[in-house]
């Protein structure tokens, strides 16, 4: 797949929050290549911590999460009014949790993640 990003501009940052860091450090490797900026927490209550990041960028949050899950953090940035483009991942997502994601306006990419899929979800969204 081609990068994503045009020679001398702002690369998009994709601020990825995954617990597992083997899985971590992969999409995190996969992301560069294709052209994107890539900053990682490891917790849902180190993403409420940070400052926000500033646009062009878009969450990547895996919903497992030891502590708070990731759709109660992307819950609490909202409440926040931090409105940034946001990818839950996930396996087996519920009914309920579908809908909860669908309100707050996050797309859901089912793990096991494929890069094109989770490219084109980050694509997507930064378009918006």
């Amino acid at each position: 797949m081609a990068s994503t990003t045009i020679p001398g501009a702002i690369k998009p940052l994709v601020l990825l929050v995954e617990d597992d860091l083997s899985l971590s450090r992969a999409l995190a490797f996969s992301l560069q290549i294709e052209g994107y900026r890539v900053e990682h927490c490891e917790t849902g209550e180190a993403l409420l911590v940070r400052p926000p990041p500033v646009r062009p960028a878009c969450l990547v949050v895996d919903h497992r999460l030891s502590g708070i899950s990731g759709l109660d953090a992307l819950a609490v940035l909202r409440g926040r009014r931090v409105n940034l483009p946001a990818i839950l991942i996930t396996t087996q997502p519920t009914t309920t949790e579908r809908r909860r994601a669908a309100v707050m306006g996050v797309r859901i990419v089912e793990k096991p993640v494929l890069d094109a899929e989770l490219f084109a979800a980050i694509a997507d969204e930064l378009a918006r």
